[in-house]
């Protein structure tokens, strides 16, 4: 009898997947050391190997339900950009978007655990990282679901970078509503914004600029008396950049993107709000590691 405790010790001994082990200890009777061996001898072993090498390459894979009112989005890291753009790694993804669709997930662990085909996402990951030989990580996720909303994206550069963006709207025409809100979405991968509009500003944010730019206008020589009056100038404009509704919009500079909004409200008929967005670019905070080439070269000469 395969019991689950035995499963879960050689999965944490070997880093092999859950469904793999169960069957490695079914084909050895239950041998632990055998099992072991079955594994390394299929190759599947080597993922614990793996796991401590830096993923700061891979995509941001987007989905949304059929009626447009449900969007995920996650980013999923490699090793280097070629598996990346490698279509397993591509599919594997875009089942992972499908699962945390079809669920609601606190964290990262949750969604590791979560049931996909005959296993979990973590089985998955585990078999891709095996099979392909690089380390791979389910970075972040996050899923817009709200009642009386209707989510849209844009995925740039491959993957490289992924925007989801949630509506709040009443709106019959969601097919007009989600055509704009790529349209936003690509606003978002361009602009970088930090916030949708000034009431969504933290405070701390706000209060940080504000000394910052205080030092700077009295760095300037600029009398005290008149500092406080150019501070809220420069702040203000540095808003405009900072919040999307403020920023000019791409397509059109001559309005900014809380007119676009409108235009689109007013055709559809119903209020439309951008009432949140999550931007994701592959890798951004993580450390790189850097090859040294030529020492490279030099090592594998040597061996």
């Amino acid at each position: 009898m395969i019991s689950a405790a035995m499963v879960k010790e050689l999965r944490e001994r070997t880093g092999a997947g859950m469904m793999d082990c169960k069957k490695a200890l079914t084909e050895t009777n239950g041998d632990m050391e055998a099992a072991i061996d079955y594994l390394r001898e299929k190759g599947l072993s080597q993922a614990a190997k793996k796991s401590g090498r830096i993923a700061a390459e891979g995509i941001v894979g987007l989905g949304f339900s059929a009626d447009g009112r449900q969007g995920a989005i996650v980013e999923v890291n490699s090793e280097t950009d070629f598996v990346a753009k490698n279509q397993e790694f591509v599919d594997m993804v875009n089942s992972f978007v499908q699962v945390i669709l079809d669920n609601d997930f606190a964290n990262t662990d949750e969604l590791l655990a979560g049931k996909l085909g005959e296993g979990t996402v973590r089985d998955e990951l585990t078999a891709k990282i095996a099979k392909i030989g690089e380390n791979m990580t389910v970075r972040r996720f996050a899923k817009f679901a709200e009642p009386g909303t209707v989510t849209a994206g844009y995925v740039h550069g491959g993957g490289k970078i992924g925007v989801l963006v949630e509506f709040a709207t009443a709106a019959a025409d969601v097919e007009t509503v989600k055509s704009m809100g790529r349209d936003v979405a690509m606003q978002v991968a361009s602009m970088n914004p930090q916030f949708v509009d000034e009431n969504g500003v933290d405070p701390a944010y706000l209060e940080r600029e504000k000394k910052i730019l205080v030092q700077q206008a009295l760095n300037e020589g600029k009398p005290a008396d008149i500092v406080e009056k150019m501070v809220v100038g420069r702040l203000k404009k540095e808003l405009k950049e900072t919040c999307l509704l403020e920023q000019k919009f791409v397509k059109d500079g001559d309005i900014t993107v809380a007119d676009y909004v409108k235009q689109i409200a007013k055709a559809v008929g119903a209020d439309v709000a951008v009432k949140s967005f999550v931007r994701y670019e592959v890798g951004e905070g993580i450390e790189k590691q850097v090859d040294d080439l030529a020492a490279e070269v030099a090592k594998m000469t040597a061996q």
